[in-house]
């Protein structure tokens, strides 16, 4: 066992912090690739360790050497280590596992009510309103996408305001917010201390949306104050909607009004110091995912007799 697995384990801590301040530097639509794909290089890197612990472990057995047709059991330098950690990267991994579960049937269960609501009314194009006393609105992924809106909503805004945010909702699908969503979810259950980078995550798919919204409307204000009033209408209303629908009043929307009302959109020059950290945490991370998994691979052909020390 290398001391190197603790690294995709301690580092996914470092990126909260780092991912907070790419996020005040980059424009919106960067930050949100570089957030997701490091979101996914520290949830791959963490799994990839856990996995490698476990099996390390598993392997020390003469029945489980057996199986994997090992001539004798895997011999590793800190013996008295090995068990206990594989014993504890089995928990996290079964934590991971259950929770992610957990969460994947439950969206199911959601986007398939979201979708019948959806498809059980007539649409205008991709408009699909729903009668209900609650103000909410979300652009629904699938096919074809919706961009859903309940009746409440649409006494909560005037005319403009709607318009602004419709495109809103329809640039989270015309960029596949979704799936970036969907990521960050999945990366929140493979480590904890990437739970933060969700929320991040999300406030960047936002801002992408605020600011092609405002573009389409050709107004900063008037989408500021759109995204304003829909959040003040829809606040502690309960939805309906997957955690994978974006929404235009989701996030904290204090901070996307005052981007959109900043002078020339941008609240800080761009610096990419960051955003270079994250990446690197990322990539120091995968990299010492894959050695460790190398090196355990190594181990395992030579107790398979496949190649010598």
């Amino acid at each position: 066992m290398s001391a190197l697995l603790l690294v995709p384990l301690l580092l996914p801590f470092a990126a909260p912090p780092s991912a907070r301040h790419t996020l005040a530097r980059l424009d919106p639509v960067t930050a949100l690739w570089v957030l997701t794909a490091s979101a996914l290089l520290l949830a791959g890197a963490c799994v990839a360790a856990l996995g490698a612990l476990v099996l390390t472990g598993l392997l020390t057995f003469p029945p489980f050497a057996a199986l994997g047709e090992l001539v004798h059991p895997l011999r590793t330098p800190s013996g008295l280590l090995v068990l206990p950690a594989a014993a504890l990267a089995t928990g996290a991994l079964t934590v991971c596992v259950w929770t992610l579960g957990r969460s994947a049937l439950r969206q199911a269960r959601t986007f398939r009510t979201a979708r019948s609501q959806a498809e059980s009314r007539p649409a205008a194009g991709d408009l699909c309103v729903i009668d209900s006393p609650h103000p909410d609105a979300y652009a629904l992924p699938g096919r074809p996408q919706r961009i859903v809106v309940t009746t409440a909503m649409l006494r909560s805004l005037d005319p403009a305001e709607r318009e602004a945010l419709f495109a809103h909702e329809r640039a989270h699908n015309r960029a596949g917010h979704h799936y970036f969503l969907a990521a960050a979810e999945l990366a929140a259950h493979c480590h904890p201390a990437l739970r933060g980078l969700r929320a991040d995550i999300r406030l960047a798919a936002e801002r992408a949306a605020d600011e092609a919204a405002a573009g389409a409307v050709g107004d900063r204000h008037l989408t500021a104050r759109a995204i304003a009033r829909a959040a003040l209408a829809g606040h502690a209303s309960p939805s309906a909607r997957p955690d994978f629908a974006a929404a235009a009043a989701a996030g904290p929307v204090p901070r996307r009004v005052a981007a959109l009302l900043a002078p020339g959109g941008r609240p800080a020059p761009v610096r990419r110091g960051a955003a270079l950290l994250l990446a690197v945490c990322a990539l120091l991370s995968a990299g010492a995912a894959t050695t460790d998994v190398l090196a355990f691979h190594h181990d395992v052909e030579v107790a398979q007799g496949e190649e010598s020390r």
